[in-house]
């Protein structure tokens, strides 16, 4: 009774609830499909084929009703995440506070009672912004464009506006940038800067012994100088598109009729040499532990600080090798997101299998590690949301209509059409579902067969016994009381 293996080399989920390998089921589709643990405890159901579910984690619980709303809880019971048609609601909580945003346009985020904080953060994107700190140095409130204030945001360590873009002042590292108005005319000062610019015309702004850049013509006329206390200053200039330059001690690139043509060379901190034609389609370079050999869009070639990169017909086949957090990682894709794969080796363990992650897009997806192999067809989200815990829980099992998951040689799990059909077995147990129609369990030796959920049906005992039953509604699981009808 087991379902076609070569279903399980073409796909299944990587996220989402799964049933619990090996346990006992009571399937009752569409209304609800339940495992429970040797215990009798119910560890996970699904009802309504994938839609309502809840499932218990090591830390906690997640549950819900996809797509509309999911959520997860700790093992105190409090909620910690929870999702209403996400992105358009998120709520997430911790030890340090709560947040909620709607569609990341309306954002909410307050402090955890006890903990001592006084922050009251709120955004109504893009028009009022606010933090409240009990400090008048870190609180603020902007009502935008009409007026107000904004501490540590976008960038800036402060930022005053009134009628914006007619009056704005901007403050990071102790430089403050008035403009009147946005962005054609401002003035510099501060921490002994000063520049005016009126953009695009021209503009200006130095720091003795520091620095110094100005433009004409925005951007085709511009020089900057950096680092004026080296005995070689860093410059870059240019003409565009005639002619740009950038050049320190160590450092000279240019380009002629940019971008197309130009070269690079380096002598410190590595040695570097690059020549570009009709960049970015030709570009030759070699150095130290720096490697490029482009010949776009038919072949390209790189290796920079032990990162490999290939390109086969751009942007048709990529491959990148790179050694991070202990790991030897390849990536593989096609046409982007059409077809990737990731393996990660341990090389300091080459008896390991390697884990890999694999998904053609929107028809399977494959995940393999430590032993353990899963498959899920379909798939539509794993290749744009592959790190997105949420959308795995509240999107990706609604198209899963067959899922596998190995967890080892003798303890395998399968299902098509949400649970619809269900095979499993673990060492000692097999059991069968088609949905509340049909059930075959076998163990030890007797086995099992209902009809209807129990309605008639017939067992067999160790000693080849056949015995028939009628309305014996009872669960029925790998247990002695199997054994002795």
């Amino acid at each position: 009774m087991r379902l076609t293996y070569a279903l399980a080399a073409a796909g299944l989920v990587l996220g989402g609830p799964r049933l619990c390998v090996g346990a006992a089921e009571r399937n009752l589709w569409p209304f609800v499909v339940e495992e429970k643990n040797p215990a009798g405890a119910v560890t996970e159901w699904q009802a309504a084929g994938p839609l309502g579910f809840e499932k218990t984690l090591d830390d906690g619980r997640e549950g819900g009703i996809r797509p509309v709303y999911v959520w997860k809880k700790d093992q105190s019971g409090e909620t910690t995440q929870a999702a209403v048609l996400y992105p358009l609601f998120m709520y997430r909580a911790g030890p340090a506070g709560s947040s909620w945003s709607v569609f990341s346009m309306i954002n909410r985020a307050s402090p955890r009672a006890g903990t001592g904080d006084q922050f009251h953060a709120f955004d109504l994107w893009p028009f009022y912004f606010s933090r409240q700190t009990g400090a008048p140095g870190s609180s603020y409130r902007a009502l935008f464009p009409l007026a107000g204030t904004m501490k540590n945001r976008f960038g800036q360590d402060e930022w005053k506006f009134c009628l914006f873009p007619l009056y704005g002042r901007f403050e990071k590292n102790g430089v403050v940038t008035t403009t009147t108005p946005w962005p054609f005319i401002k003035v510099l000062h501060g921490d002994g800067n000063e520049g005016f610019e009126l953009w695009p015309l021209f503009g200006r702004r130095a720091k003795p012994g520091a620095y110094r850049e100005q433009y004409y013509l925005w951007p085709f006329i511009y020089k900057n100088e950096h680092a004026l206390w080296k005995p070689q200053p860093e410059v870059k200039f240019g003409v565009l598109p005639f002619y740009t330059r950038e050049q320190d001690a160590n450092f000279i690139s240019e380009d002629y009729l940019w971008p197309f043509f130009g070269y690079t060379d380096r002598t410190a901190p590595y040695h570097y040499h690059e020549t570009r034609y009709f960049w970015p389609l030709l570009v030759q370079g070699r150095g130290d532990d720096r490697y490029v050999n482009r010949w776009g869009p038919f072949y390209t070639h790189s290796i920079v600080e032990g990162r490999d990169k290939t390109w086969l017909l751009w942007p048709f086949w990529r491959q990148i090798r790179w050694n991070g957090a202990g790991l030897v990682q390849t990536k593989t894709t096609v046409l982007y997101f059409l077809y990737w794969s990731v393996e990660q080796r341990r090389p300091d363990r080459p008896d390991l299998a390697p884990a890999r992650r694999t998904s053609l897009w929107p028809l399977f997806t494959v995940w393999a590690s430590a032993g353990r192999r899963q498959v899920e067809v379909f798939s539509p989200f794993e290749s744009f949301f592959s790190s997105n815990e949420t959308v795995r829980l509240a999107y990706s099992p609604l198209f899963a209509v067959y899922r596998y998951d190995r967890r080892g040689p003798d303890t395998v799990r399968q299902d098509l059409l949400f649970n619809f059909i269900t095979w499993q077995r673990s060492p000692g147990h097999t059991e069968f579902h088609f949905g509340p129609l049909f059930k075959i369990e076998r163990t030890a030796g007797a086995s099992r067969t209902a009809l209807l959920g129990g309605l008639l049906g017939w067992r067999r005992s160790p000693t080849g016994r056949w015995r028939p039953f009628a309305f014996d509604f009872s669960r029925k699981t790998a247990n002695p009381s199997l054994t002795s009808r």
